[in-house]
């Protein structure tokens, strides 16, 4: 199950059922199944605060994930994805400015590349993240068609 909330934001996610049927469309392409997978959304300092908490990191980011998927007692196999994941909506709308992206697809942007990073994908060399970029783009290719 894919779920969406929000704390200390006052933005609303729209469209939460066609963003669930592209995600699980997205894990599906790569023979993977959701398993329970939580998206927060929020603000600048709650994210910073998570960094901070669960990672040590002392700075901004627009997202952060956490794979859960082997901390399920009721999950029997390797092909099912299950994760929480951080999003601060104050990041990805400076990133949507900064990149002359629409909030929206930046969105949906940061949305998709928590989902990659749960099948494998990385972006910590210049390769790596070229590849992270073309796969993002893959994803919202596909999600235009859902829209249309």
């Amino acid at each position: 199950m894919i779920k969406f909330s929000s704390k200390d934001t006052d933005f609303k996610l729209t469209r939460q059922k066609v963003l669930k049927d592209w995600i699980k469309k997205i894990l599906n392409i790569h023979s993977l199944k959701v398993g329970d997978i939580n998206y927060l959304l929020t603000n600048d300092e709650e994210v910073l605060k998570v960094n901070k908490e669960f990672l040590g990191h002392d700075y901004y980011t627009d997202i952060i994930t956490f794979d859960t998927s082997d901390y399920d007692p009721e999950q029997e196999s390797d092909d099912v994805v299950s994760a929480d994941i951080v999003i601060s909506v104050d990041t990805v709308r400076a990133n949507a400015v900064e990149y002359g992206a629409s909030f929206e697809e930046e969105l949906h942007r940061v949305i998709i590349h928590g989902i990659l990073h749960l099948i494998g994908y990385d972006d910590h060399s210049d390769e790596d993240r070229a590849e992270m970029q073309n796969q993002e783009n893959i994803a919202l290719e596909l999600l235009r068609g859902y829209e249309s």
